[in-house]
């Protein structure tokens, strides 16, 4: 739950917090040790005029105390506040609103059936600033006006949007928009955002509601009322219905980041325009359907064109920002599909079951796109590998299907 870190400044550290979604606070730290003795010992060690700015007469303070694991009495906290008389403290208490707060930090391990009596670790610093994490509460999925089967959670949304490294008036866009909800987190760091998703009733807002006990979506449920729910529609250009694997743009680098959450074919489908062959065939508009015919369209192909598309039009040090599905009992790094224009700058896994995954992988352009890099992944040999992803859906269920197997042949035992 603590984390020691070596920034270069107070600033810096200032806007980190600012950012990040993950972190809860971030504290100078003045000492720490394994016991109560060792963190006196480390604070007695600590350079007094780093520490005497922060304890003059005319100052005001406060120490809190944070236990992790483990919940303590008043009476057990005071008696910890207390120990510290030996620290130079010549400033006033103000409980409400001190100009300085202090923390005790205590870690008492992870396991809540196991609590020490002593705690493993501890920590003693001044407060420097908190992160970001009301941001998760405030913009919760389960207060937003449109919402999707496969609305992006608000957490991961911003996680996304920072390894976007996105900022104020970039230019992000998402080919698989769906209800905007990776949008509302590049808007609010201040960048204009736009998409397209195949799926004409999603970007209108149309047909069925994704809500429990709502049937069918309202006249106002559409991308806009949720970036204006939010006070952002200023960022909002548009989104468009369009197949992500036939371009609309125009040749040039437009975007500074590429945002995206492609469909896996679990909840969404995973299809595009055109039949199997290829035949053009004339629009049916419909309730259902408001675009050509659908074709299947295999993961790998999407992923590809996915990089082909970010090779493209991503302005030089722009950033694509996506996540792959994994089945985890195949899994290598050999599989990531790269491409020569884009540069792998991490790979961060989050669990959806015992035998799948699905990574967050982020690229930057490093080199400019040219004709001759438009089907590189065909000669790359990574390319085949992949491949094998196409049956993830398949897969993933796997363990569903064992399961049922496993329990109706106990059944007849």
């Amino acid at each position: 739950p603590f984390w020691i870190l070596s920034i270069p400044s107070e600033e810096m550290a200032r806007g980190l917090m600012k950012r990040t979604v993950c972190a809860k606070s971030v504290f100078e730290l003045w000492g720490h040790g394994r016991s109560a003795e060792e963190l006196y010992a480390s604070l007695r060690n600590y350079p007094v005029d780093k520490m005497l700015p922060y304890l003059q007469s005319d100052s005001t303070y406060k120490v809190h105390i944070h236990t992790f694991n483990k919940t303590l009495t008043q009476a057990q906290k005071i008696k910890k506040i207390d120990a510290l008389e030996f620290l130079p403290f010549k400033g006033k208490v103000n409980l409400k609103n001190p100009e300085h707060i202090f923390w005790i930090l205590e870690d008492y391990g992870m396991d809540p059936n196991n609590v020490p009596e002593d705690p493993f670790h501890l920590y003693f610093g001044r407060w420097i600033a908190d992160g970001q994490r009301e941001l998760i509460e405030s913009y919760s999925v389960k207060k937003r006006h449109f919402i999707g089967n496969t609305s992006m959670d608000a957490c991961l949304s911003f996680i996304m949007a920072n390894h976007g490294r996105v900022k104020p008036n970039d230019l992000v866009y998402d080919p698989f928009v769906g209800t905007g909800g990776l949008l509302i987190s590049s808007a609010h760091f201040g960048a204009y955002v736009c998409g397209t998703d195949i799926d004409y009733n999603t970007i209108h807002g149309l047909g069925k509601a994704s809500r429990k006990n709502q049937k069918w979506r309202g006249p106002d449920e559409n991308i806009r009322a949720n970036l204006r729910q939010y006070g952002l529609e200023k960022y909002y250009l548009d989104a468009l219905v369009s197949d992500s694997s036939r371009p609309i743009w125009r040749k040039g680098m437009l975007f500074d980041a590429i945002i995206t959450d492609p469909p896996y074919g679990i909840r969404e489908a995973t299809r595009r325009t055109g039949s199997p062959k290829e035949t053009v065939k004339s629009a049916e508009r419909s309730t259902e359907n408001h675009v050509f015919v659908s074709s299947s369209y295999h993961l790998s192909d999407i992923f590809f064109d996915l990089l082909k598309f970010a090779a493209e039009y991503l302005v030089m040090g722009g950033r694509l920002v996506y996540w792959l599905p994994i089945y985890r009992p195949e899994y290598t790094e050999e599989i990531i599909p790269r491409h020569p224009c884009l540069k792998l700058i991490s790979n961060c896994e989050q669990m959806l079951s015992s035998h799948t995954s699905r990574r967050l992988i982020t690229m930057e352009k490093v080199k400019e796109f040219k004709d001759q890099d438009r089907n590189s992944h065909l000669l790359d040999g990574q390319y085949m590998p992949y491949r094998g992803h196409n049956s993830f859906r398949e897969k993933y269920f796997s363990g569903v299907t064992k399961r049922i197997a496993k329990e109706e042949k106990d059944n007849q035992k």
